[in-house]
């Protein structure tokens, strides 16, 4: 017989949940992000979160613990789907002890093979509601019989509630990224490659600049708030079930928060209050995460012309900055962290220096990390240089932006005088 989770703890995993979607910028991550602590109270071979398309005919699954035909195919129809009556709404959940005997799985043209060859017995499905429309279904499956219980379908139904508002987000910024690599490819036929590839890296940065500042920096924020109340809580040899109503509330406002998130996008820091203050901000909240004796500092020389950047531009050279940033933080083991901005005549001049332990480029290639940096310099034609200093240790990340043709350097000649 399965252990009874308590509330308390109920509401700690609830926690972990929303903090292991923070940051998760695709379905498939998301979903495998979350599954293990799913799994520390309600126990699986197989789960998948199956997502609506827009069209409301077609739908998606993304899945772990198991590979099956569900998750292989990009589109399915609804109709034919095992589970279409809670697509539909027709049935507040699924629950069956042995899917391969229960009749509501099988009917006419029903895509339920992965069902017999995974041998999927003990099954349950929630819906995953937003604003009164079913997007998808949370599904868990066992080879065990007879897993399931009621009490299982309301916690599952609370983690569907919890993905619900990041995967609506996702499904939307998944279909402007579709939307924006259909017009990028229009423009790169007119317009040539370099050109069409600038368009569609400011399409997926506009995308990336919401769900990062929504979902991971606020979001992130709360929940690491919300989490420190729940650990208070469980170190306490007996809890009173008044004591768990702030935490309850306090996990309510964030599901509330989420939602706001989807109907209002909040523009970044980068574009409210420039460039350097959005490197300044960066910084500090890199240090403070890392939890690290780190100094940091930024010297901005460039009297505004990083600001009079296209827009386009100014976000790769801030992402290429970001990464500089990050690289030194959390791999270097630097104990000081200098930004420097300069504008010279015909270019901005980014510079992050530390003072860690040099330049691995290995494990910078495999992290990615080296890899964007280059990507996104040579797409606004700029040059970057990434070396050890001469006494052996620390690192420069140096990156060079074009200015502008024709742009006026009246600023910053006047300001040399």
């Amino acid at each position: 017989m399965r252990r009874r989770i308590r509330p308390a703890e109920l509401l700690k995993h609830y926690a972990g949940i929303s903090r292991l979607l923070a940051g998760q910028l695709d379905f498939a991550s998301a979903i495998k992000a979350v599954a293990a602590e799913i799994g520390q109270f309600l126990p699986h071979d197989h789960i998948d979160a199956c997502i609506v398309m827009i069209d409301g005919k077609y739908h998606t699954a993304y899945e772990t613990g198991l590979d099956t035909a569900w998750g292989r195919l990009d589109a399915a129809p609804i109709e034919q789907s095992p589970i279409r009556s809670l697509l539909w709404g027709e049935t507040p959940y699924i629950l069956t002890d042995d899917a391969s005997k229960d009749e509501r799985f099988h009917f006419e043209g029903a895509f339920d093979n992965p069902i017999f060859e995974q041998i999927l017995c003990s099954r349950l499905h929630v819906p995953m509601t937003v604003q009164g429309e079913i997007i998808g279904a949370l599904s868990c499956s066992s080879h065990q019989p007879g897993l399931y219980t009621l009490e299982d379908v309301t916690n599952a139904q609370a983690i569907a509630d919890l993905l619900a508002p990041y995967f609506f987000s996702l499904r939307a910024a998944q279909l402007a990224q579709r939307s924006a690599i259909v017009e990028a490819e229009v423009r790169a036929r007119e317009e040539g490659l370099r050109q069409g590839a600038l368009n569609l890296t400011e399409a997926l940065e506009r995308e990336r600049q919401r769900i990062g500042m929504d979902l991971h920096d606020q979001t992130l924020a709360d929940l690491t708030r919300l989490t420190r109340q729940v650990e208070h809580l469980a170190e306490k040899p007996v809890i009173e079930g008044q004591s768990l109503e702030p935490v309850s509330r306090s996990l309510q406002r964030c599901m509330q928060e989420l939602r706001r998130i989807i109907e209002h996008a909040t523009p970044s820091v980068l574009q409210l209050f420039g460039f350097a203050s959005a490197v300044e901000t960066h910084i500090e909240r890199a240090v403070i995460d890392s939890g690290s004796k780190i100094t940091s500092s930024l010297v901005d020389e460039t009297q505004g012309a990083v600001d009079a950047l296209e827009p386009t531009v100014r976000i790769a050279l801030f992402r290429i900055v970001q990464e500089a940033i990050n690289n030194a933080v959390l791999h270097s083991h630097c104990t000081l962290v200098s930004v420097k901005l300069r504008a010279h005549e015909d270019t901005i001049v980014a510079r992050v220096d530390d003072d860690g332990r040099g330049l691995d480029r290995s494990g910078l290639r495999s992290s990615g990390g080296l890899d964007n940096m280059e990507t996104r310099a040579r797409l606004i034609g700029a040059e970057l240089e990434v070396c050890t200093r001469r006494e052996g240790t620390g690192t420069s990340v140096i990156v060079s932006v074009p200015r502008p043709a024709g742009e006026t350097n009246t600023g910053i000649r006047e300001a040399a005088q």
